[in-house]
């Protein structure tokens, strides 16, 4: 199948040489709805590495830590210092009024009372944390909304672990740690692993593929202002990044640890999205985990320290 032209990646930023040259390293990153980029450095003074994961992933930080957020917005970047953080990341993303959260990817129950520990910490737009509470275990994929909603698609480990909003797969929280949404029955299979995220406008999509007989990866549309979900059967499985506008769509799977990745484009006919175009590239860094977030159209994806961008 023929690639449409359009099918390159556009770099957007890249770690500055002389943030690397100083010891700092590029973690945790995410787009908010005006389409600016953040990212969360951290001086390797402050972090371990894995011996057996890949990548950027593979830094696991000492806590609590200090880390810089840039936030780079067209040709203009902007920093803000992060402090006194007490937890390991997997997930950062913007929230309303130039406020942020760093999310766990897991909680776990306290034996002394039941709860399940926070793993979501707020914090004000100069840096400082200002709340924090529990939005589910084993989270491989996240995105906030336009207004502030944190969208959560769960692992395995989550699913069947006993915490109760996790169990369904699928969540929506609010900034005060309340599940506010719920797939209540609505979806074509049980989730048993999220791939991505995106949004579209005030929509939200989750991706996630099932582990029934039947079988299968699928694209979650939900609309947070009225609850309504509708699920379609994905043209890939489980890709790593997904973007939708209208009846087009990009998703990506990468070659995970190599320089290359897949971009298959994709059009909805009725109820049936089908693949209208594929094409290998390469890209300027190693591909691994969550390398991939949508934004209103554009899908975003990390190669090594360099971020890059395709319209769907």
């Amino acid at each position: 199948m023929t690639a449409r032209s359009d099918a390159a990646l556009q770099p957007v930023w890249r770690l500055p040489a002389a943030d690397a040259v100083r010891g700092h390293r590029a973690l945790w990153w995410s787009v908010g709805p005006a389409g600016e980029l953040a990212v969360l450095l951290v001086h390797r003074r402050h972090l371990e590495r894995s011996r057996h994961i890949k990548g950027w992933i593979g830094w696991k930080p000492r806590v609590p830590f200090t880390g810089e957020l840039v936030i780079v917005t067209g040709q203009q970047e902007r920093r803000v210092p992060v402090k006194d953080v007490r937890m390991w990341p997997c997930h950062l993303a913007l929230l309303p009024d130039s406020r942020f959260v760093l999310v766990g990817g897991r909680t776990f129950r306290n034996g002394t009372d039941g709860r399940w520990t926070p793993n979501a910490v707020v914090f004000s737009p100069s840096g400082t944390p200002e709340a924090e509470f529990c939005v589910g275990d084993d989270i491989p994929a996240l995105v906030t909304d336009v207004h502030g909603g944190i969208w959560t698609a769960h692992g395995d480990e989550g699913i069947y672990g006993g915490h109760p909003e996790s169990g369904a797969g699928l969540a929506g929280w609010n900034t005060r740690g309340r599940a506010v949404w719920a797939p209540e029955g609505r979806l074509p299979d049980h989730p048993l692993e999220g791939c991505t995220a995106a949004t579209e406008d005030e929509r939200v999509w989750l991706v996630w593929y099932s582990g029934s007989s039947k079988g299968g990866t699928f694209l979650t549309r939900i609309t947070p202002s009225t609850g309504d979900v509708t699920s379609y059967r994905s043209p890939v499985p489980a890709p790593d990044g997904f973007a939708v506008r209208g009846n087009r769509a990009v998703l990506t799977r990468r070659d995970h640890n190599k320089r290359s990745v897949e971009v298959v484009r994709a059009e909805l006919d009725g109820t049936t999205w089908a693949v209208t175009g594929r094409h290998r590239l390469r890209v300027p860094g190693r591909v691994v985990l969550h390398c991939g977030q949508g934004r209103d159209g554009s899908l975003w994806l990390r190669a090594g320290d360099t971020w890059l961008r395709t319209a769907a």
